[in-house]
């Protein structure tokens, strides 16, 4: 009788996540390791230390223990904040429409066989490149009231008769905003029509034929061809572009110190103001803490109605 040996096999290891192998490049975690370090410590652990400021005291002296929700409340009874909330929402019912329709306006007719139109798209996108500190003195220097703006008027006027005097761009509280809108315009313009001319050249020559085949115009392939097929590189400009408009706060800080009377001051540089002019850091957590909810409420908002009029190609 043949005796059968039954071979038992090894149990396996317990799985080690830091084993070497030979298809896991460790060199590559080490290289990403600073990055990663910085953003534990100045992004991540500066949110949650930004979180626990909101319901603390913390003034020049330093913390002075907890408060809760006075922070929150204190806002709610504070005509500044509504003052410059109300501002930052001026600036967004302005500035996105403005540049969605100027960018895509010049991205239309750039994307024609125009002359020289490499040129043009250079000329548009190098506000984009530049300084945003630099362009907003060039600015305050054009609209001042001793600026070329006002020379050239006050020269129209003496010029056919005409009593043309002009407007009071950073010193009056109904034109201050209009100053801010106009520079955030020529900074950002440019960025929006270069996406969309990206988008443009990715529609399909396919569907302006069959358009045209069946009698459609200009105007109709536009609006039943063109807008549809760059609905979603729409609402990305609209996301981006109304997240840039809560955190505005270069370009009135430079040009009109938020003024005068406070008629230019968006959220955030309200924030700065808490924080740095009068050491409330306590009340400038909350107020970031309110935008935060706020932009991400609005994002939410964004994103559930674009499903009824952002057309996504099917695969």
């Amino acid at each position: 009788m043949t005796s059968r040996t039954r071979t038992i096999p090894d149990s396996p290891s317990p799985r080690r996540f830091f084993r070497y192998r030979p298809d896991q490049q460790w060199e590559a975690y080490l290289f990403i390791l600073p990055s990663f370090i910085g953003f534990a410590v100045f992004v991540f652990l500066a949110i949650l230390i930004s979180l626990g400021l909101s319901f603390s005291d913390w003034g020049l002296t330093g913390w002075k223990g907890f408060v809760g929700l006075r922070n929150y409340q204190a806002l709610i009874r504070d005509p500044v904040f509504w003052k410059t909330f109300r501002n930052t929402a001026f600036y967004i019912i302005t500035v996105v429409p403005l540049q969605l329709g100027l960018g895509l306006l010049m991205a239309v007719l750039l994307n024609q066989g125009l002359r020289g139109r490499v040129i043009y798209r250079v000329l548009y996108f190098m506000p984009v490149v530049t300084t945003i500190v630099a362009g907003a003195i060039i600015f305050r220097l054009l609209l001042g009231s001793n600026g070329p703006v006002a020379d050239l008027i006050y020269g129209f006027a003496n010029l056919t008769g005409i009593p043309v005097s002009p407007p009071e761009w950073l010193n009056s509280t109904k034109n201050s905003k209009w100053a801010v809108t106009m520079l955030t315009l020529w900074k950002n313009t440019g960025f929006t029509m270069v996406i969309y001319l990206a988008a443009l050249q990715g529609v399909p020559q396919l569907l302006y034929d069959a358009a045209e085949t069946d009698g459609a115009g200009s105007w109709q392939r536009f609006r039943h061809v063109t807008l549809p097929m760059i609905s979603p590189t729409t609402f990305f400009l609209i996301i981006l572009q109304m997240i840039g408009a809560f955190q505005l706060f270069t370009e009135p800080f430079v040009m009109t110190r938020g003024g005068p009377a406070n008629s230019s001051m968006p959220v955030v540089q309200y924030i700065y103001q808490n924080a740095f002019n009068f050491g409330r850091m306590g009340k400038a957590a909350a107020i970031a803490w309110f935008l935060f909810l706020f932009i991400f409420g609005a994002t939410l908002l964004q994103n559930f109605f674009q499903k009824r009029w952002v057309y996504y190609e099917a695969e």
